[in-house]
């Protein structure tokens, strides 16, 4: 895993692997506005599966968490943040088992895939 980002105190962690990660893909999105999104919700092989989009953010709504990373900003509905608080999103180009990667301290189980958690 590589190191957080500034941080000890942000509800969701992010290394600088996936900080670069994320603003390519912005990029690439065509808005250097837009935050991403990290929620949860049922489903997956193991009960809650992660969920992440870019967003506008003109939809951060005051039931919102805001993690600023220099400018970057990670948005999290308060209900799923009960889920989140504390994870490290982290990113890997290995060619197996690269991607976005979950370390979330409140799961007490995962999948094999990485992308799905029990609480």
């Amino acid at each position: 895993m590589t190191q957080a980002t500034q941080s000890s105190q942000r509800g969701i962690q992010l290394s600088e692997a996936a900080l670069r990660q994320v603003k390519l893909l912005q990029e690439k999105q065509g808005g250097k506005d837009l935050c991403l999104r990290v929620g949860v919700r049922q489903g997956g092989c193991s009960g809650m599966s992660y969920l992440m989009d870019f967003e506008d953010p003109s939809k951060i709504t005051p039931n919102d968490d805001v993690f600023d990373y220099d400018g970057f900003k990670i948005v999290c509905d308060r209900k799923s943040l009960l889920y989140l608080y504390g994870l490290m999103l982290d990113y890997s180009d290995a060619m197996i088992g690269g991607g976005f990667q979950f370390t979330n301290p409140n799961a007490s189980q995962t999948c094999g895939c990485g992308k799905s958690f029990g609480v």
